[in-house]
């Protein structure tokens, strides 16, 4: 265990999309330095596992509360952080994990699908992000989760990378105007991570080609993404924002 990231007082946490996968993972680290945590999730087919979640927290001696809500619309943004207020009375970091891939053709791709990649990926993060400059403490973290797909060249992935792509441009300006406040705004780019979300749009074959990328000849774990949250969500992270941390095995598909 890293140390806490506390201090006197423990500090709070808003994690979206953590009813699973890296979510759930980056919750139960960041209880783990001593965060109480906020589980967001989107849909009603989460809520158990969001309360799982939650439970996990709890057992490692940290507060968690869930909180459901459609990060697309401002008005339920609004009242999650207002929630966040109500509960614990401060926030100081907020990890930006909720997404959707589609993976398909360019050519394929329609209007809706457009939008729903667009509005849940940059949209949502754009709107918490706003609501993350007014709420969060003094020497706060905003973490946006991007892609490697970002800094890769390969087809079918048109409308993911290019919707999490805005993500760079936030965490520089946002890390520009709130800086002063000793808030550091970053985002991570994962490679391909062995998680539910990773193999619902995968074949065999796609994952073999995948696992070629890295120069280990693996997908990632969750395990290999969690270090890097925890050392961006701490005190020693402060000379670090406005950057794109690319964790991905040496991933390369040029």
């Amino acid at each position: 265990m890293q140390q806490s990231l506390t201090g006197n007082q423990p500090k709070v946490a808003l994690i979206t999309g953590a009813a699973r996968n890296m979510g759930r993972a980056f919750a139960l680290g960041l209880a783990e330095d001593g965060v109480d945590i906020l589980v967001h999730y989107h849909s009603d087919s989460s809520k158990i596992q969001a309360l799982e979640t939650a439970e996990k927290v709890q057992n490692l001696g940290r507060r968690a509360l869930t909180y459901q809500a459609d990060l697309t619309d401002s008005a339920q943004v609004n009242g999650l952080f207002s929630a966040i207020h109500q509960e614990f009375g401060r926030l100081d970091i907020v990890v930006n994990n909720a997404g959707t891939v589609i993976k398909k053709p360019f050519v394929d791709y329609t209007e809706a699908d457009f939008d729903k990649a667009f509005n849940t990926n940059s949209k949502a993060v754009f709107l918490v992000m706003q609501q993350a400059a007014r709420y969060l403490q003094d020497q706060g973290r905003v973490i946006n989760m991007g892609t490697s797909l970002l800094a890769a060249f390969t087809g079918h992935y048109g409308l993911y990378a290019g919707s999490k792509a805005p993500l760079e441009d936030f965490s520089r300006a946002l890390a520009k105007e709130i800086g002063h406040r000793g808030i550091t705004v970053n985002t991570v780019a994962p490679g391909p991570i062995d998680t539910a979300f990773f193999h619902g749009e995968e074949d065999e074959q796609s994952t073999a080609y995948l696992k070629a990328a890295s120069v280990q000849g693996r997908l990632g774990k969750v395990e290999d993404i969690v270090p890097v949250i925890r050392f961006l969500a701490s005190p020693q992270a402060a000379w670090v924002t406005g950057q794109t941390l690319f964790v991905n095995g040496g991933f390369v598909t040029r």
